[in-house]
């Protein structure tokens, strides 16, 4: 059953050291937890999914920075801080004092976001939230190496002479477009289903 909601949070996210910057601009229930603005974050950038993510974010309360993730047993193990993404919801952290936070995809790539909180605002009744109501340039591909590793990308599928330039384009299936994004093409998952899924594997 979806949870009833009054107003939705508008959220900027941008792809750190993205230049020209590739973001998105999304609308989410005030009723969502972090696992579920991770859930749609993934969905609007076109990330796969297939890596830990986790959110830094300046504590309302204390100032203290915190990270907010799915809590596996190393975390457990080794002591580390973490508070869990799944019982956290986004109403008691972000406020208009307190906007931003950084979401890492990738610990390996370390694919990092800017999270802005924009506006908080009444529910609209005529439109099925989430929703992505605008956004600029395609995702990088998964596993190019970052931010760097995809400017380099981006020069090899550029020039026909690069010694990789073939290889690069088969591996991303013979196209690829850095301008092309249409909010209108985004898919939002059902949070607790992904879940589910998740947990199965």
């Amino acid at each position: 059953m979806k949870k009833k909601f009054a107003h939705v949070y508008q959220f900027k996210i941008t792809l750190k050291g993205s230049k020209p910057p590739i973001w998105r601009r999304i609308q989410v229930p005030e009723t969502y937890t972090f696992w579920d603005l991770h859930v749609a974050i993934q969905n609007a950038m076109r990330w796969g999914g297939g890596h830990l993510h986790a959110f830094e974010m300046r504590h309302p309360v204390t100032g203290e920075r915190m990270t907010i993730k799915t809590i596996y047993e190393d975390d457990l193990f080794l002591g580390r801080e973490v508070i869990s993404e799944h019982a956290q919801k986004i109403a008691n952290w972000f406020s208009m004092e307190n906007r931003v936070a950084n979401y890492i995809y990738d610990f390996g790539d370390g694919w990092e976001h800017k999270i802005e909180l924009e506006k908080i605002l009444p529910r609209d009744e005529n439109i099925e939230y989430p929703i992505c109501i605008a956004g600029k340039r395609a995702c990088p591909p998964e596993d190019c190496g970052g931010i760097w590793g995809y400017g380099e990308f981006l020069e090899a599928i550029r020039n026909p002479e690069h010694e990789r330039h073939e290889e690069l384009l088969e591996w991303v299936g013979g196209e690829f477009d850095p301008e092309r994004f249409d909010p209108k093409n985004v898919y939002f998952e059902d949070p607790e289903e992904r879940r589910k899924y998740e947990l199965d594997e």
